[in-house]
């Protein structure tokens, strides 16, 4: 069950990154501009945002399974969707509904998980959720760069329709519903409010929860901008840049595998910690290269690695410190944590883009600006 659980939630993480070295391929195609194309990534985090919101409060009182199955078919709807669009603004709206598809098997998946676990052994799992996930960014875009020669754009996602289905029948096989009836909460206005105002008044959540988004604000900074800052200021072509991306996230990988094996002998707090620094220093030092040598390949690129590696000590302790804080309406505090996370990540898609294609500076300082606020939400949560 819980290797279902965990292709689940790097299903949607893999509709981001396998299609990315496509990015400057879809703007040609459609005869749009880079900047309109960013908005395939926005649209998609904010769906994921809305999706996790909505779903996590719902499963806590129609349970987990039957909102699973019905995202997964919606995933695979949207991906069909994708691959049609004859338009940008198709492309937009279809994204839109596949990032609320994806959003639904990450924040249900979240939400089984803390059913059967609490304390260190959750955030274990967690950590392993985040290195079997993060495979899906080392995968993602080197596959991207080689399918995107022979099947185009088009084909990834129908590649990701394929997935979907895949998902759908772990869905049915593997995962049984891990909410008892006698556990739900009743439907209604003032039950969803309840749920929503007794999280919310949980500072230590609402804490752990911001450094959770905050973070992912400087993972998705990068994200969103580096297609662009490695192929077109550093002269990549898609396959160098596929290569970077899946050296960075092998980063991730690595970190997380470390993660999980000191869980349990050092605190996740300090754990997390590390993280912080690490994504904070490399952050500054990134946005000094960018504005005084911005085209330093060589320098450029390693800092981006220790960025990245340090997301790996800080994903899934800051979600398992945050959820810990709500596990009586489990899918409240994972909706919530979803919501924030991918909300933000909408936010910041189209900041790195402002300053055109020809500069790395909005990318580094908007990776800056989130690591210091993630590090000052993380010292409120004391």
């Amino acid at each position: 069950m819980f290797l279902a659980l965990v292709l689940l939630s790097a299903t949607a993480p893999l509709a981001t990154d396998l299609y990315l070295p496509g990015l400057p391929t879809v703007a040609d195609s459609l005869h749009t501009t880079n900047v309109t194309t960013q908005l395939t990534l926005t649209t998609f985090m904010f769906g994921m945002g809305v999706g996790q919101l909505l779903t996590g409060a719902l499963s806590d009182g129609w349970g987990r399974r039957r909102l699973l199955i019905g995202g997964t078919i919606a995933f695979v709807v949207a991906s069909v969707l994708c691959a049609l669009a004859p338009s940008i603004a198709v492309l937009i709206a279809a994204r839109l509904l596949q990032g609320f598809a994806g959003g639904m098997g990450i924040v249900l998946s979240r939400a089984v998980i803390s059913d059967r676990a609490r304390g260190d052994s959750a955030a274990r799992l967690f950590s392993l959720m985040m290195l079997v996930g993060a495979t899906a960014p080392v995968v993602a875009p080197i596959l991207g760069g080689v399918l995107l020669s022979p099947i185009g754009w088009r084909g990834i996602f129908w590649v990701l329709a394929g997935i979907g289905g895949v998902m759908l029948i772990d869905v049915l096989t593997m995962i049984p519903e891990t909410l008892p009836a006698e556990k739900r909460h009743g439907i209604s206005l003032t039950r969803l409010a309840a749920n929503f105002g007794k999280v919310l008044r949980n500072r230590r959540f609402v804490a752990y929860t911001a450094t959770l988004a905050l973070a992912f604000g400087v993972m998705f900074s990068y994200i969103s901008a580096s297609p662009f800052v490695v192929q077109e200021i550093f002269g990549f072509s898609p396959s160098q840049f596929s290569m970077v991306f899946a050296v960075n996230s092998v980063g991730l990988v690595l970190a997380s595998a470390i993660n999980t094996r000191l869980i349990g002998r050092v605190h996740v707090r300090t754990l997390l910690g590390i993280g912080l620094v690490l994504i904070s220093s490399s952050s500054v030092v990134l946005l000094v290269l960018a504005l005084t040598t911005p085209t330093s390949t060589w320098v450029f690129l390693p800092f981006l690695f220790v960025t990245v590696l340090g997301m790996g000590f800080t994903m899934g302790n800051s979600v398992a410190l945050a959820i810990d804080q709500a596990h009586e309406v489990a899918g409240t505090g994972s909706a919530l944590i979803g919501a924030s996370q991918f909300t933000l990540a909408a936010i910041v898609s189209p900041l790195v883009g402002i300053g055109g294609e020809g500069t790395s500076v909005p990318m580094a300082l908007t990776m800056t600006i989130c690591a210091a606020l993630a590090a000052a939400a993380f010292l409120r949560s004391r």
